[in-house]
């Protein structure tokens, strides 16, 4: 079981790369525009349509249909996005595989080190996308940049963070592992959603604002800025609530586990760093005077302090929450 489910992960890579692949096609074609071929103004008087269907002049010089090249350009754009889609749901089929013959093969939830939670919040935010696109699906193009995130953290997870699979220490043999994990990854997963339209906000409002530099030329052919900010706001209000229980069901847990609810242990420490910055994100929010660009600059600073929290503190760091095996 474990060898099987390094293979699925090492395919699940491989799936959304070529989900992203497919993404990046479908953005490609809808920045391309069809050349239509027109004829001088005195030529277009009388113009008449010809038995092919294209436009003819009076002097019988055929002008391009600009309707048809744009109209296949459209289509295969489309079917690409659709195509990529199909290719994230397989990818994401394959990663929960992956870590249900993980879970097998230990005996034990498949989040007890470093490469097991990284898995796991990935899976988290890759399924959320897939939801998030159901209810929306005018939000495809996002799909682009939420596959290379999945193809970074998952590539990452394997060939860096890998751990063999080893029994849980004592201290994580408790219910509050999977009660306190468990909140904390999908949390996790969620800020990871949360933080592709927040970026993808700031580069699309910027280009709205006529910039034509980049990085605001990336985003072209993104959802409307308000859009990408309202689906930022949606998840962020959605996964701090079960963020702040993670982090009380850790207090509890470390009350049973040593003897105190709080040690400001590094990753304690950081945790309320994070969780100090996602609810200032959220008054922000509600305030309207604060700029919606410092806004999304907050949720981008509360998953940098997630990220320094599940791999600087892990890997510089040594504590009572040192169980990353890295």
């Amino acid at each position: 079981m474990s060898a099987l489910s390094d293979q699925l992960v090492s395919i699940t890579t491989m799936v959304y790369l070529l989900a992203m692949i497919g993404h990046a096609v479908e953005y490609a074609l809808g920045n391309s525009r069809a050349v239509a071929v027109t004829a001088p103004a005195r030529e277009l008087v009388g113009a008449a349509v010809g038995a092919g269907g294209g436009v003819v002049t009076e002097r019988g010089t055929p002008v391009a249909d600009p309707a048809g090249p744009a109209q296949r350009t459209a289509w295969r754009a489309v079917l690409a996005g659709r195509i990529a889609v199909g290719l994230t749901a397989l990818g994401a089929a394959l990663h929960l595989a992956g870590l249900v013959t993980r879970g097998i093969a230990a005996e034990r939830m498949p989040w007890g080190n470093m490469y097991e939670f990284v898995l796991t919040v990935s899976f988290i935010g890759v399924v959320a996308w897939l939801v998030v696109l159901v209810k929306v699906p005018s939000l495809r193009r996002l799909g682009l940049f939420l596959t290379l995130v999945m193809v970074l953290l998952v590539a990452t997870a394997e060939l860096v963070l890998y751990t063999p699979i080893v029994p849980l220490v004592p201290a994580l043999n408790s219910y509050w592992f999977i009660v306190h994990v468990s909140t904390i990854v999908f949390a996790s997963g969620l800020f990871l959603l949360g933080a592709v339209p927040a970026v993808a906000y700031l580069m699309r409002a910027g280009y709205e604002r006529g910039k034509r530099s980049f990085p605001y030329t990336l985003a072209k052919r993104l959802p409307a800025a308000a859009s990408m900010e309202r689906l930022t706001f949606v998840l962020h209000a959605f996964a701090f609530p079960i963020f702040t229980f993670a982090v009380i069901a850790g207090a509890v847990w470390a009350e049973a586990a040593w003897g105190r609810p709080w040690g400001w242990d590094p990753k304690e420490t950081w945790s309320f760093i994070s969780w100090v910055i996602y609810a200032g994100y959220l008054h922000a929010r509600a305030t309207p005077s604060v700029k919606r660009n410092l806004v999304a600059w907050l949720a981008i600073l509360g998953f940098a302090t997630m990220m320094m929290n599940l791999f600087g503190v892990n890997i510089f760091f040594t504590g009572l929450h040192s169980y990353a095996d890295v």
